[in-house]
């Protein structure tokens, strides 16, 4: 045997604690160590130690090849999943490691004699196709009776190649084992001619393959799943964008209700969607000018993600304007809206803040349920409005909701919210963070100059969640 792989040689052995990449790079040091050694065995072929070598040195470049790519699978982890449950739901798990035994698969060796039409079969091939080794191994002609129906063209194709072509055969096909098991075999093999040129025989060397490619079919399947899901869930989000975008006011920068009269309101509002997650949330605001001339308010949030969520904030947000447009004030607009949402289908539960404005005598009748306050900043201070009694929406069947009055000011601003304005903070750190917003609210001169300003404190950083503000400022 060449010197390459001698005998006498050390088998390599990894560092104490080495990485999959060193490992990686032994296997891959080795596998050009055998390809070298089976170019110094190429020859006419006549020499059955040497055929049987050249023979070896190919199956080792195929063990090798199948380690390389395990050890890969190993480094590189399972393909990534979305971020969010909705967003890829029922994901296969990634089938675990595969065992020692997939990657050295059994190996059995053949030798078919066309001149005497005799077979010799090693005892591994027997255990491979599952056969008595006290049976005399099968004839070429034979052979075919174990393929499954659909593979034996593909082996009559490579064995007729072999011998009529002299064309090595390297190819696969699945047998049918006795004891009803079906089992992935790699053949590789060479005709052997005789002196006139002529075939005499055929060798083959047979490799039980199952175990790997059933880890590479789990893989690729859950890698397709995967992908089927992150389609979806583009799908999904693009919808539910869509639906947010068609649902939401349509007006952009600065808006004036009532249109006409004195003690209007310069409204602006904007959306800061999750840094975190790819689906959209049930945020919304509103601000709508109603029949009697008085002017509609309102935030609230929706607790979940996706489409259905968006479908479900339409749903309310469609409800609140439409119940104060007939007259509906506050605190019973949220006893219904409550109702409403006690009688879905699905279970949810929301927020909100709704707000009447009546510019003749710049009132601001409110409820909440269980939503932060209004803030409002007069003379260069801010405060949070004391709250009425309100529980969260779909919370309880039958709940009341208390609503109060607040007097405003020519000047005076008030800030309306949802959750997660206020990256990593919440309840009254959020709260604290936004009053101290006071001062540089007093230097701004429109609704749209103070939404800018919360847009460059809190936009910026990473947010778990969708969140909206919405700046009404008491005009003269």
């Amino acid at each position: 045997m060449p010197s390459h792989l001698s005998a006498d040689r050390p088998a390599a052995q990894p560092p104490e604690g080495s990485s999959v990449d060193a490992l990686i790079s032994q296997a891959r040091r080795l596998k050009g160590d055998v390809d070298a050694v089976r170019r110094d065995t190429q020859g006419d072929g006549l020499d059955p130690q040497e055929r049987w070598q050249r023979a070896l040195c190919d199956l080792a470049l195929h063990q090798l090849d199948d380690l390389d790519e395990h050890l890969a699978q190993l480094r590189d982890g399972p393909p990534p999943v979305p971020a969010s449950p909705e967003a890829a739901p029922a994901v296969r798990a990634v089938p675990p490691a595969p065992r020692r035994r997939s990657l050295l698969s059994r190996v059995g060796s053949a030798e078919w004699n066309l001149l005497t039409d005799e077979a010799s079969w090693s005892g591994e091939l027997y255990q491979i196709l599952g056969r008595d080794p006290a049976a005399p191994p099968l004839t070429l002609d034979e052979l075919p009776s174990l393929v499954l129906d659909e593979d034996r063209p593909k082996l009559t194709a490579m064995v007729t190649d072999c011998l009529v072509d002299a064309k090595p055969i390297d190819g696969e096909f699945r047998v049918l084992r006795p004891d009803g098991g079906v089992r992935t075999v790699h053949m590789m093999g060479e005709p052997v001619l005789d002196t006139d040129g002529s075939t005499a025989s055929m060798w083959a060397v047979l490799r039980d393959v199952s175990e790997l490619r059933r880890s590479q079919r789990a893989v690729s399947e859950t890698r397709d799943s995967l992908q089927r899901h992150r389609h979806r869930a583009q799908a999904e989000h693009r919808l539910a964008v869509e639906l947010q975008e068609a649902v939401l006011p349509p007006w952009r920068g600065s808006l004036r209700l009532p249109h006409q009269g004195p003690g209007t309101l310069d409204l602006a509002a904007h959306y800061l969607p999750s840094s975190t997650s790819a689906t959209i949330g049930g945020d919304w605001y509103d601000a709508l000018e109603l029949a009697d001339g008085e002017t509609l308010l309102s935030v609230g949030d929706l607790t979940g993600h996706g489409v259905a969520v968006a479908s479900g904030m339409a749903t309310l947000l469609g409800a609140v304007r439409g119940m104060a447009m007939a007259g509906t004030q506050p605190g019973q607009l949220m006893a219904w809206l409550n109702q409403l949402l006690d009688a879905t289908v699905q279970p949810a539960l929301g927020s909100a803040v709704c707000c009447r404005y009546r510019p003749d005598n710049r009132t601001l009748v409110w409820a909440q349920a269980g939503h932060p306050a209004p803030l409002l900043f007069r003379d260069g201070t801010g405060r949070r409005l004391h709250a009425p009694d309100g529980v969260l929406l779909g919370a309880t069947s039958g709940a009341v909701y208390e609503q109060t009055e607040e007097t405003l000011r020519p000047g005076d601003l008030l800030l309306l919210h949802t959750d997660g304005l206020v990256p990593r903070h919440s309840g009254a750190a959020a709260v604290n963070r936004l009053l101290d917003l006071a001062p540089r609210f007093g230097e701004a001169r429109t609704a749209q100059d103070c939404v800018r300003l919360v847009v460059e404190e809190f936009g910026e950083a990473e947010r778990e969640d969708d969140a909206c503000v919405l700046v009404a400022r008491v005009t003269a």
